[in-house]
């Protein structure tokens, strides 16, 4: 079972129309029972989603995976994440 970090806004915001937020959270909950994952879903909060998503992948017993698109959230998280997944790709795999 692999801990899978998703961007939030990242992934949300890779398809028109947007998927609402409680869209995300359900199907991405989903997925991970399909797949045998827990899934965590970062939004916005005080904290940057991005630090709080690197933190993690730091901190998280591996296998770590990280969901994003963003270049410089891949660059911080890849010493630590086993799988990096494109938030696009991720969205399509969602909806699909």
């Amino acid at each position: 079972m692999a801990r899978v970090l998703v961007d939030a806004e990242n992934v949300r915001r890779s398809l028109w129309p947007n998927i609402p937020k409680n869209e995300l959270e359900d199907l991405a909950k989903r997925w991970g029972a399909d797949h045998g994952h827990e899934v965590i879903v970062v939004w916005e909060s005080e904290t940057s989603a991005d630090d709080r998503i690197a933190r993690a992948a730091a901190e998280l017993e591996p296998p770590v995976w990280v969901v994003t698109s963003d270049r410089e959230l891949r660059e911080r998280v890849a010493p630590h994440a086993e799988r990096l997944v494109g938030g696009g790709s991720f969205a399509r795999e969602l909806r699909s």
